[in-house]
Order: structure tokens, then sequence, then C-alpha cells
């Protein structure tokens, strides 16, 4: 009780800082995630609202455009009858602000591992998306993308990422890959070796692309790759270090799953925190991190022109409760 009271006034006393809460000793689930780079929460949510409420809302919402999907006709399911997507991320159409996905963002299981890792309970959060994978056994699998989403010039544990699980993630349904040990070598690599050239402007300034000899020199390190297994209604947590990506689906399960990160508003910039704003309004997309990045994701556009399936608004819009407008930098604490 007592090494709880120090950790969290220490926190508290000063900025928001992931790397120095880092350095504390917790006496809980903070402790194995600052050195595993994951944690995953057994039912964050209820496993019955998970499928029945927030999967189901993702489906039906893949199925409203008129574009012949049709989820029980699997002859449907495939790039002709789909909406535009970047590796089944749906990051266009309003996607991020639908009102089931505001629903996600502000179920109190879901905020509270952040609020307890910033030690603040003060967040933004970042208007992320969800992911829908319709299993396709005539389909080449997606080729592995091992990366981070933290930029190789930012120093020490900067971004949590979550991911909001609703459907089952056993061994052979698809679903997150981590590479355990990664996240805490992340410095020691690029002291090491140089970043790669590469786009390091606009909204890919924190995405890092893996090749397969970066990835060897982690596994001589020690690093190993693992498959998370999860249940619908469990939500995984990593640091953005940690070196990820997806496995493919063996099986007749859809993948559904809903990103979300959370970070101090205190960390944002006015100008960021306006241009957040602006983008909420607009009810567009960002990237994964909630306090600084901040770009939109725009339009979807097919060869070129903006898809004639895309959308000014969300098909049900969410309130806009305090609790919504401060996640979102519109309202301040």
């Amino acid at each position: 009780m007592s090494s709880t009271t120090v950790t969290t006034t220490a926190i508290a006393a000063g900025k928001p800082n992931l790397a120095d809460n880092a350095k504390l000793s917790f006496g809980d689930w903070r402790d194995e995630f600052f050195q595993k780079g994951y944690y995953v929460f057994k039912q964050a949510i209820p496993r019955e609202k998970a499928t029945n409420y927030y999967q189901k809302k993702a489906l039906d919402w893949l199925g409203s455009f008129d574009n012949g999907f049709d989820l029980a006709d699997r002859s449907t399911w495939t790039k002709k009858h789909l909406p535009h997507n970047f590796k089944n991320m749906y990051i266009n159409y309003c996607a991020a602000h639908e009102k089931f996905m505001w629903d996600a963002r502000t179920e109190p299981d879901v905020i509270k591992p952040f609020s307890q890792l910033w030690g603040t309970d003060e967040l933004l959060v970042s208007f992320d998306t969800f992911n829908i994978s319709l299993p396709d056994p005539n389909s080449p699998p997606l080729p592995p993308w091992p990366h981070t989403d933290q930029s190789p010039y930012r120093k020490g544990l900067s971004c949590v990422q979550g991911i909001l699980n609703l459907s089952p993630a056993g061994p052979k349904d698809g679903g997150l890959l981590l590479m355990v040990g990664s996240s805490i070598l992340f410095e020691k690599y690029f002291e090491t070796f140089e970043p790669r050239e590469r786009k390091t402007q606009g909204k890919h300034y924190d995405l890092y692309r893996f090749e397969p000899d970066e990835i060897e020199w982690f596994k001589a390190q020690g690093c190993h790759e693992i498959k998370i297994e999860a249940e619908p209604g469990d939500l995984i947590l990593w640091d953005s270090r940690t070196i990820h990506h997806v496995a493919p689906i063996e099986t007749d399960t859809i993948r559904t799953v809903i990103y979300a990160c959370y970070a101090p508003a205190a960390l944002a910039t006015p100008e960021e925190t306006k241009l957040k704003a602006e983008l909420f309004e607009k009810s567009e997309g960002t990237t994964h991190w909630p306090h600084c990045n901040i770009y939109g994701q725009g339009k979807a556009k097919i060869n070129g022109e903006v898809d004639p399936l895309e959308r000014d608004e969300p098909l049900e819009k969410a309130e806009r409760t305090d609790q919504i407008l401060k996640l979102a930098g519109v309202k301040p604490y």
C-alpha cells in the first residue's frame, strides 16, 4: 500500500512522462508492462457486449455501403465489394467517429489502464479506427510488415497503443504478433545503426518498418516473437517501441478489433490541440498518436478521385458529452 502511494505521488508530482514512470516499481501489472512491452487485460468489457454490440456495429457498418457486400454471402467478401481500406483498417468514411467507436473509447476499463500508466485522468484519445479482416482462403495473406509506431528519433517510451478485441484471437485466428524484448532495445538499436532512409514527415513520421536483417539483430539479442491470444472483450496494450505486425487468419474467424490510444492532454501543444479539435468537427481519423503527430486521414480516393461512397458524417453520431469533448481536445480539462 505504501509503495503504491509513493509511486502514485511521484507520477503526479511532475509532468506526465512514461520513460520516468518505467523506472518506478508499482507492484502491479505496470511492472510487467514496462519490462515486457505489453499486457493483456481480461474482460475489459463483457464478452457479450464485445460481440453482440461492438462487433455487430462494426460489421453492420461494413454492410452499409452500396457496393454489393453481403455478410451472409462469402462470394462478396472481396475488394470489389468493400470500402477502401489500408490492410483491413477503415481509416476513412468518418469511421473513427461512429457512435460505437466513441462508446468504446469511453468504456471505464478501457481508459483506466492508460490513466494508471500516465498517472493522470486528463487524457486525449486518438481518433483511431477499427480493423475487420475477412478470412479468404483463396487470397494470399498480407505479407509480414514488422514495424514500430514510434519514430527512431523519439527517445524513450512515448506512446502506448491499445486494441480492444471483439473476436476470438486464438492461435490460428490471426491477430497481433509482438517481438517481446524489442521495446527496451529500441534506443540501443538506433544508437548502433542509423535509421534507414524513409518518409520522416507527415503522418508517417512515427512509422518505422523493419527489414529481415534488422529483425535478426533483435533475435540475436534474445528477443522472440509471440502471437497474442485474446478473447472478445480483452484489452491489449503495448509499448509503441515494440516491433509488431499481424498473423494471418487460418480459421473462419472474422477478426474484428478497435484501436485506441490515450495520452495526457498536458503533453499536446495548443496548436496540436486546435488541430485535433478541428479534425473532430470534420469527423476525420488520425494516426495512433493522441497528442502529437496530428494528421487527418482525409477522404478515401479511388484512382486519384474521392470515392463516391465517402461520407461527411458518421452513420450514427455520438452525443457530444463533456467526456468526449475533453478526450477529443475540443473542451479543456
